[in-house]
């Protein structure tokens, strides 16, 4: 058994400067079957119109996660983080007791976008904090391991290298599975207070890789490009595309094979 989330079957929302599809029940948008899964709350894939954005307004305990697709955004909180985020870099926001912000596109020319992602914590209260950093292109021989910004700090930059199950290099390995979100921070990641991780897939044409859930649970979203999945839990391959997402339950493992250029994000989850 696993559950499926095509990308026309979204949720969408078009408020004229916001172009947004709903992966899960969000604000106007509520459907009882796609509530989430596991702690993984939202993922709304936002294109936001040059100059334009979400004006400040607050949260309190939620992980927020956002990857910038195409453009850069300009973020701004109340705890005194005022960053850019460019093209293919990552934000954690942990709202904590409370915090307010803004995110608008930095371009008066070009859209932005990017995915919002949303991760229940285990734990409420608590000081609010932010992170930043990058997919790296390359293995990184010093990974930075401190994560947790103020204004006055660089933002860290750090890749993570694997060795996959089939003893490929460990340039391949760190560019096909690349750790950006963790409990613990490991390996330059970001924290987030919730038992669960997010790497991203970056796999080019015709190459493999395979996934584990273990006792937990796993979701697969499509950044872009396609991909065949073959899960063991199901007797037929299931095509992925650009917006899709998968998720597998305890004890399974999804084969991924790449038609083309691929990026997706690997939300690893708690099995509840």
């Amino acid at each position: 058994m696993v559950y499926m989330r095509k990308a026309e079957e979204r949720g969408k929302v078009n408020l004229g400067w916001l172009n947004s599809n709903h992966s899960f029940s969000f604000g106007h948008y509520y459907d009882v079957n796609h509530m989430g899964f596991s702690v993984l709350r939202v993922i709304n894939d936002d294109v936001v119109q040059p100059g334009r954005g979400f004006d400040t307004h607050g949260h309190k305990d939620m992980e927020i996660v956002s990857y910038v697709v195409k453009g850069a955004l300009k973020h701004k909180d109340s705890a005194g983080n005022e960053y850019q985020v460019p093209e293919g870099d990552i934000q954690v926001m942990s709202a904590g007791r409370g915090i307010m912000h803004s995110e608008y596109n930095a371009s008066d020319t070009e859209e932005v976008n990017f995915l919002q992602i949303w991760i229940l914590p285990n734990q409420k209260g608590g000081a609010p904090s932010y992170g930043q950093r990058a997919l790296a292109p390359k293995v990184e021989t010093n990974p930075l391991l401190s994560s947790t910004l103020t204004p006055d700090m660089p933002l860290p930059r750090a890749a993570e290298a694997h060795q996959d199950e089939h003893g490929a290099n460990a340039n391949v390995a760190a560019r096909q599975r690349q750790l950006l979100v963790s409990a613990d921070g490991r390996q330059g990641s970001l924290p987030i207070k919730q038992d669960a991780s997010i790497s991203s897939i970056h796999l080019t044409d015709g190459e493999q890789l395979t996934l584990h859930t273990g006792p937990r649970k796993g979701y697969l979203h499509i950044v872009r490009g396609t991909l065949k999945a073959n899960i063991k839990s199901e007797l037929q391959g299931i095509s992925l595309r650009q917006g899709d997402g998968l998720g597998i339950y305890m004890n399974d493992r999804l084969q991924l094979d790449s038609q083309g250029e691929a990026l997706a994000l690997w939300f690893d989850l708690p099995n509840i």
